[in-house]
């Protein structure tokens, strides 16, 4: 996937950078939420936020869960910051859905 896609996937998300606490930027200029905005970004929508890595596929799965435990949604990426800002992308679709 790359962190590429996953920015692409925020933006289109309608995630707007004008907010730019807790963010770094990308190699290409665009911003993006560091992990722990992420974090704060789930909590906010009621859902807690994990990342860890998987060593046996060397990879990142971020999960999210609700407020009685249930797994809501996960995703894995390359790097902690890819999978929790594909996460973020994936939750904002989700509420916009709900």
């Amino acid at each position: 996937m790359g962190l590429d896609f996953a920015i692409d996937e925020l933006y289109a998300s309608g995630w707007s950078e004008l907010d730019s606490a807790g963010c770094e930027f990308h190699a290409d200029g665009r911003l993006f939420p560091r992990l722990e905005r992420v974090k704060d970004e789930f909590s906010g929508a009621g859902k807690q936020l994990t990342v860890r890595h998987v060593e046996l596929f060397n990879c990142y799965r971020a999960e999210w869960r609700d407020a009685e435990g249930s797994i809501c949604g996960a995703v894995v990426g390359h790097s902690a910051n890819e999978a929790a800002v594909y996460a973020l992308s994936q939750l904002r679709r989700s509420l916009v859905g709900a």
